[in-house]
C-alpha cells in the first residue's frame, strides 16, 4: 500500500512542477480549492459510510464515552513537548519550536498562521515539519504499527482524521478508526488555539 502511495506522491509532484515550468495547463488555485477538497470530500464520505455500518465501531464508541479525549490530549501534549526538547537541543527559540509542533501535523494551517505570528522564516519551518509529520506517518505505517495499533494515530496528530486515516485504518485495523478519527479532530480544533497560545509567550 504504502509504495503506491508514495509512487502516486512522486508523479503528482512531477506533474505539478511540468505543469507550473513547461504547459501551465491547470492553475494551482483549481488544483487547491477544488480537486483536492473534492477528493478529501470523498475520502470521509467513504470513510464515514464503512464507519456507519460497522455496528461493534459504534457501539465501542458509546462505550467508551468522553475518555476518547485522553489520547488527542496526550498526542498533542506530546507534540508540544517535543517541540520544546527540540528547540533546546538545536539551541534555537523553542517557543517557536512549541508553536511549530502545536500544528499536530496540520501544515496548510501551521505554515500561514504561525508566519503571522512569529515570521517568514518561522512559517516556513511550520509548513515543512508539519508536512513532514503526515508524509512520515504515511511511509512508516506499515512499521509503526506493529509496536501498537494506535502508535500510528500519535505519528498523524490531526491529519488521522482525513489524508493518513485510510493507510492507518489499512494496518492498524477498522478498531482503530474510531481513536484515528476523532483524535485527529479534536486535534484540529486544538491546533489553531494552540498555535497563537504558544506564540503569545514569545
Amino acid at each position: 500500500m504504502i509504495k503506491y502511495v508514495v509512487a502516486v506522491l512522486l508523479v503528482g509532484s512531477i506533474a505539478g512542477y511540468l505543469n507550473n515550468n513547461w504547459a501551465r495547463v491547470i492553475e494551482n488555485t483549481w488544483i487547491s480549492d477544488y480537486a483536492f477538497n473534492g477528493a478529501l470530500m470523498l475520502l470521509l464520505f467513504v470513510m464515514g459510510v464503512s464507519f456507519s455500518m460497522d455496528r461493534e465501531a459504534i457501539a465501542e464508541m458509546r462505550r467508551i464515552g468522553l475518555r476518547i479525549l485522553v489520547v488527542p490530549l496526550a498526542i498533542g501534549l506530546g507534540s508540544v513537548l517535543g517541540g520544546l526538547v527540540g528547540g533546546l537541543i538545536l539551541g534555537i527559540n523553542a517557543v517557536g519550536t512549541m508553536a511549530v509542533s502545536a500544528g499536530f501535523g496540520w501544515y496548510t494551517l501551521a505554515g500561514p498562521l504561525v508566519g503571522q505570528l512569529l515570521g517568514a522564516e518561522w512559517g516556513a519551518l511550520g509548513f515543512v515539519v508539519n508536512f513532514l509529520r503526515e508524509l512520515l506517518t504515511i511511509m512508516t505505517v506499515s512499521i509503526t504499527f506493529k509496536a501498537g495499533k494506535y502508535v500510528p494515530v500519535a505519528f498523524g496528530g490531526a491529519t488521522t482524521m482525513d489524508t493518513t486515516l485510510p493507510v492507518i485504518v489499512r494496518y492498524s485495523g477498522t478498531e482503530a478508526l474510531i481513536t484515528a478519527f476523532s483524535s485527529g479532530f479534536a486535534l484540529s480544533i486544538m491546533a489553531p488555539f494552540a498555535i497563537m497560545a504558544l506564540a503569545s509567550l514569545g
